[in-house]
C-alpha cells in the first residue's frame, strides 16, 4: 500500500464528515441455516453514540463487522461515510478503514509489543510520517486515554482496564471520524467499566468522535447512548432515544431490560 500522511482530524475540514455517518439499510446475513441478521436498518449521525444492546448471539457484533468491511451482507446495504462498503473494492475499503477505529472486545494487542509500539502500529502501516512525529503522536494519544509514561510496557504487564485504554489510544491514532467499539466494558468490574464509558464520552466531547458501540452492558449503555438499538434473534426490534427504549411496549424489551436490572442489582 502506499504510504500516506496522517488524516485530519474529526473536527478539521467542513463537509469532510457527512451529517449522517452510517446508514443500514435491510440487512441480511445468513452463516449456513442460522440467521445472524434479519433486515437491520439503521442510521447513525454525526457527533452520536449509537448503542446496540441485546443477549448474546443476537448479531451485534455480526452488525459492527458490517460497518467496517469484515463480512459482506447477502442482501442489504451499509453506507458509511456515503461509500458503499459492502460494494467496495479492496484498494477503496482500506482507505476507508482508515477512516475508522476498531476496539475490540479482548482490547486486541499485539503481546510482543510495547505499549507505545501497539500505538504506533497503524501510524507506522498507512503514513509516511517520520519517527519523530509517529513517537509525538503516540504520547498524545497515551496522554487522552491518562496512559502517560506507560509506552515502555508490556500488554502482559497491564489490568484488563489498562489494556482496553490502549486499545482505545490505538484505534485513535489516525484519528479517525468514527469508532466501533465491541463489548468496550466486558470482563471489566463495574468501576474500571465506567472508567472506560467516561472515556467514550470525552472522545465524542473534546474529538467529535462518532461512535457505535455494541454491548450487553445495561448501565454503560443508558450512560452513553443518543440513541439505543436493541437486536433479538438478528432483528433490530426497538430503536429511539434511551428514555423511548424505557417505555417500550415490547415484551422482549422489557424482559431484557429486567433481567439485565436484576443482574445489575446483584452485582
Amino acid at each position: 500500500m502506499t504510504a500516506r500522511s496522517a488524516p485530519a482530524p474529526p473536527d478539521a475540514p467542513t463537509g469532510d464528515v457527512p451529517e449522517t455517518v452510517v446508514v443500514v439499510s435491510d440487512l441480511w446475513k445468513r452463516f449456513g441455516e442460522t440467521v445472524a441478521l434479519a433486515g437491520v436498518s439503521l442510521v447513525v449521525r454525526r457527533g452520536e453514540i449509537q448503542v446496540i444492546m441485546g443477549p448474546s448471539g443476537c448479531g451485534k457484533s455480526v452488525l459492527l463487522k458490517h460497518l467496517v468491511g469484515l463480512l459482506r451482507p447477502d442482501r442489504g446495504e451499509v453506507l458509511v461515510f456515503g461509500q458503499p462498503v459492502h460494494t467496495l473494492a479492496v484498494p477503496d475499503l482500506d482507505a476507508l478503514r482508515i477512516r475508522i477505529g476498531v476496539v475490540f472486545q479482548s482490547a486486541a494487542l499485539f503481546d510482543s509489543l510495547s505499549v507505545a509500539e501497539n500505538v504506533a502500529f497503524p501510524l507506522r502501516r498507512h503514513t509516511s510520517l517520520p519517527e519523530a512525529e509517529i513517537a509525538a503522536g503516540v504520547r498524545d494519544m497515551l496522554a487522552v486515554v491518562e496512559m502517560d509514561g506507560t509506552g515502555a510496557l508490556m500488554p502482559a504487564a497491564l489490568s484488563g482496564g489498562m489494556r482496553k485504554r490502549v486499545g482505545i489510544a490505538r484505534a485513535l491514532a489516525l484519528r479517525p471520524s468514527l469508532i466501533l467499539y465491541d463489548e468496550p466494558t466486558a470482563g471489566l468490574d463495574p468501576l474500571t467499566g465506567r472508567t472506560v464509558d467516561d472515556l467514550i464520552l470525552r472522545l465524542r466531547r473534546e474529538m467529535g468522535v462518532t461512535s457505535v458501540v455494541v454491548t450487553h452492558d445495561l448501565v454503560s449503555a443508558f450512560l452513553l447512548a443518543d440513541h439505543l438499538g436493541v437486536m433479538d434473534a438478528g432483528q433490530l426490534i426497538a430503536a429511539g432515544r434511551p428514555d423511548e427504549i424505557l417505555a417500550s411496549p415490547h415484551p422482549f424489551v422489557q424482559r431484557f431490560l429486567a433481567t439485565r436490572t436484576m443482574e445489575v442489582a446483584r452485582t
